[in-house]
């Protein structure tokens, strides 16, 4: 393609050299023709004098040409911009030095050296840009710096805060506390309700099965005294994703997408939001955060209930709902005894407390 490109590159400008001085040459020669005077007829003669021509220097044109080529290509890309900076430089320079010596009346200083100072200037100039690249380069740079720091001192726009989402899921409405630490301030930003969420909730309100009506319609109820009664901002999304039939996973995709906090009591969704490093905060986890400290060694009073699920265990309760699990206290079933604390166990399902009766 390239050797077709010169070949017609050269044609032309055969052609055209043949139309302004293939006649002259031939008076020259004092080889008068009707035919010499014709354009068309110079211009043919001087293409295909060209075209000849490229036989012999096409290829060497041709190596040339990749061979500047291929020093473009791996030129770092500084040395181009600032070497042309430069260029157009030196040629601006030659131009204005340029014209007062067009003015002038000799011969060669108003033809020949113009054409000089163009090469020469241009010349200059280039290398130049190339040479001093780094400190043109800081020199742009700093200045640009130092403008957008006068535009920062003289207009300061105040800081706007970064909105935050928490996205709530079905659990967490239907359990209801989530009502109540809205309604304390420790949860901010903006809650949002997915469509899907609240359809969710929707078809298990409408359940032929009493417990899981029950459920749908209290989650309901909790949503609408969230967006009325509670002063904090609520938001509903038409965000669906219809490729996506679980809607734990659709919570975990709108998360993502909307840089927001899913908000759950459910462990399994808790541990797909930390495998896809989605952000979630778990109400359980807040509530047994600011349960009562217990440390093994402390000794409280408890009133065993049940057997445990081990042989000769016994389970007893705290007022928040934390499970004791007595060992050797099947016997006091029914009774309210002193107990010991050997451990505790925290997990994201809630807080089990192991002890033993404590000996008289």
């Amino acid at each position: 393609m390239l050797k077709r490109l010169v070949q017609g590159g050269f044609i032309i400008l055969g052609g055209t050299l043949g139309v302004f001085l293939i006649s002259d040459l031939f008076q020259y020669f004092h080889l008068n023709h009707p035919f010499i005077n014709n354009p068309y007829v110079t211009a043919l003669l001087g293409a295909l004098a060209f075209y000849l021509l490229t036989f012999w220097a096409v290829d060497y044109i041709v190596e040339f040409i990749k061979w500047i080529e291929d020093r473009i290509v791996h030129a770092p890309l500084t040395d181009i911009l600032m070497g042309g900076l430069g260029l157009v430089i030196g040629l601006l320079v030659a131009i204005l030095v340029g014209i007062p010596l067009a003015q002038l009346q000799l011969p060669i200083v108003n033809t020949v050296v113009p054409i000089l100072l163009t090469i020469g200037l241009g010349y200059l100039g280039f290398q130049f840009g190339v040479k001093r690249r780094d400190e043109l380069t800081t020199f742009f740079s700093s200045n640009k710096a130092s403008k957008r720091k006068e535009v920062q001192t003289e207009e300061i726009a105040p800081l706007q805060p970064v909105k935050s989402f928490k996205i709530l899921d079905t659990s967490v409405i239907i359990d209801g506390r989530i009502a109540d630490i809205c309604a304390t301030g420790f949860l901010d930003g903006t809650i949002v309700i997915p469509q899907f969420v609240l359809e969710e909730l929707q078809h298990i309100a409408d359940s032929s099965d009493t417990l899981k009506r029950t459920k749908g319609r209290r989650g309901l109820d909790i949503l609408n005294r969230m967006q009325k009664e509670i002063p904090i901002e609520v938001e509903m999304t038409e965000k669906d994703y219809e490729d996506i039939h679980e809607v734990d996973s659709k919570l975990v995709k709108l998360a993502k997408e909307m840089g927001g906090i899913v908000v759950t009591n459910d462990f399994n969704l808790n541990k797909v939001c930390e495998f896809q490093q989605v952000p979630v905060l778990n109400i359980n986890d807040l509530a047994n955060a600011v349960k009562p400290v217990v440390i093994p060694g402390e000794e409280m009073n408890v009133l065993v209930i049940k057997d445990g699920k081990e042989q000769r265990q016994g389970i007893a309760y705290l007022d928040d709902g934390t499970m004791i699990v007595v060992e050797d206290g099947r016997d006091f079933i029914g009774k309210q005894i002193a107990v010991v604390v050997t451990s505790v166990l925290q997990t994201s399902a809630g807080r089990m407390i192991f002890a033993k009766p404590k000996l008289a």
